[in-house]
Parts: C-alpha cells; structure tokens; sequence
C-alpha cells in the first residue's frame, strides 16, 4: 500500500498523506455509494458510480482527519461503507416492497409491466417516482452530510461492534417493513373492503357475474386512488428518507 501512494506521489507530484488519507476516504465512501439511493441503481453505469464516489470524496476530504492506518483499518472503512449504504437501501426496498404488496392486494401485479429490476409496475412507479422526488429535494446535499456525520458515528479505521451492529441492522429491516407496510395500508384497506362488498353481493345474487363487474371496477379503483395516494406516499417516503440520513441510529 505504501509503494502505491509512493508511485502517484512520483506522478502527480502531491504528498504521500493526501493520497493516504483520499484512499481511506474513498473506501469508505465508494462501498457506500453503491448502494445509495439513485447514484447506486443498477441502471447506473460503474463508471458513473466511480466518478461519483470520487465527487463525494473531494466534497468530504476536507472535513476529515484521517490518522496512520493498518491494513485492516481500511478494511474497516469499507464495512463501515456497506453497513450504511445498505441501511439506505432498505429505504428503497420498503418502497419496492409496497409496491408488491399494492400489487398483490389489487390483482394488478402484472399490469403494464416493470422496467430494471424484476419487480410488478406499481412498486417500479412508486420506487422511480420516490427517487426523482428525493434528487429533486437535494438529495445529493443529505448525502454530503451525512457522509460527514458518518466520521463522528464511526472514527475512521475503527472497526463497528458487531453485537451492536447486527442489533441495529435488524431494527433497520423490521422498519423497512413496518415502512412499506405504512405506505400500502390505504391500498391494503380498501383491497378489503371491495373484496368483502363483493362477497355479500355474490351470496345476494348468485346468478350475477361478479367477476365479470368487480374485475374492471377494481382495477379503475386502484388507479384513481393511484392518483390521489401516490403524493402522499411519496412524501411520506422522503421525509423517512430526510430523517434516516439525518439520525441513522435514531
């Protein structure tokens, strides 16, 4: 490691402690933004995700001290990484998550198809509309402190608790449900409610084709309520988003 800052130092001219502390930082910083919201989709080229970590590492370098690190202190960095971006991706996955479970509810899991990851159109709506609307609130600006808050959460080249750690990412995934199952109650709810209409007027007239009225009408439902909820749910989507990156460890 230290013949390799020792070359670029030859090359660009820059001290040997600049490309030290840079490379620790775009460890922990470039396991992360794979995983982040929007600049880690899978649509997104590597090489953008490159140029992207080494963006947030000028943007982050000058508010961090980094000491003289070992071989598994950078190693640290790179766990530290990945147990905070996938703490973000969970975000994005209770999105996707509601949008299965809307799906499921309304037997439109099928309808128009999805695009990117296999998942049914509503959840690909919800998660493409959650990630424009979250770029669009300056997403890249939470990002930016957050990284810098990360240094105060975990001191660079210290390795996590593992106890605390795995206590913390199992809170983090009963609450990525808890959160898409928050976002698809309304859907759920009135999922029940048709479904039990439907029952009553089927014991009241059996000779009425209910499946032939109650398919189409349930699918017009679900797309106006589309309409009206998926503002809402958006919002109430980034504002989790918001308060994670402000307070990860609650």
């Amino acid at each position: 490691m230290t013949e390799l800052f020792a070359i670029l130092t030859q090359l660009t001219g820059q001290s040997e402690e600049i490309w030290r502390q840079g490379f620790a930082i775009f460890l922990r910083l470039g396991a992360l933004a794979a995983l982040l919201p929007g600049f880690g989709e899978a649509a997104v080229p590597q090489r953008v995700k490159l140029g992207l970590a080494l963006a947030f590492t000028l943007v982050v370098a000058p508010g961090v001290e980094v000491p003289a690190l070992t071989l598994g202190g950078y190693g640290a960095e790179v766990v530290v990484g990945l147990a905070l971006g996938l703490g973000l991706r969970l975000l994005v996955l209770a999105l996707q998550t509601a949008g299965a479970m809307i799906a499921n509810a309304t037997s439109l899991s099928q309808i128009l198809g999805g695009a990117g990851e296999p998942q049914p159109a509503i959840g690909h709506l919800l998660t493409m509309g959650g990630l424009a609307l979250a770029m669009a609130a300056d997403l890249h600006l939470r990002v930016a402190e957050f990284l810098i808050l990360s240094y105060r959460l975990f001191p660079v080249g210290l390795l996590p608790d593992s106890g605390g750690m795995a206590e913390w990412g199992t809170a983090q995934v009963a609450q990525a449900f808890h959160l898409a199952f928050v976002l698809a109650a309304p859907f759920v709810a009135g999922s029940l409610i048709y479904n039990v209409a439907i029952g009553i007027i089927n014991r009241a007239m059996p000779q009425l084709m209910v499946s032939m009225i109650g398919a189409p009408a349930l699918g017009l439902g679900v797309l106006i309520l589309l309409a009206i909820l998926t503002p809402l749910v958006l919002t109430v989507w980034l504002s989790h988003l918001n308060g994670w990156l402000e307070r990860p460890f609650g």
